[in-house]
């Protein structure tokens, strides 16, 4: 994951998050307030690095972000060269403390995400017809 100071513009440092994380983070962890690249409405994230992962969840207030939100959202928390992942467990493993909230992660421990070959996903060369 970035070094968090990195996105200190964007660092959410109310009492509110003083009190209920104890600072408003460092360069592994903090709360977030991006602008999403939709409605530019507040998309809220925290992002922490433990337990051998990285994790940023992801918020709106009214709605789960979409694709292009968490894309930017990937960009700016993650390293262009890194992966990160959704990922959807079994629903009896299934966690919400909020109806709206997405998660990205990463192993930061070495390990590498596995992935399909990307030819499952479409041919290199595939063009969409209009």
């Amino acid at each position: 994951m970035r070094n968090l100071h990195d996105l200190d513009r964007l660092r959410y440092v109310s009492p509110w998050v003083v009190s209920f994380f104890g600072s408003v983070g460092d360069e592994g962890c903090g709360a977030f307030r991006v602008a999403s690249p939709i409605d530019q409405k507040p998309l809220f994230v925290i992002a922490t690095t433990e337990a051998g992962w990285d994790h940023v969840s992801v918020s709106r207030r009214h709605r789960c972000p979409n694709w292009p939100e968490m894309s930017a959202v990937k960009r700016l928390f993650f390293l262009d060269d890194e992966e990160a992942m959704e990922l959807h467990v079994p629903a009896r493993d299934h966690v919400n403390y909020h109806p709206f909230t997405l998660h990205l992660w990463r192993p930061n421990d070495g390990r590498e995400i596995p992935r399909p070959p990307a030819s499952l996903v479409g041919p290199p060369t595939c063009e969409v017809p209009a």
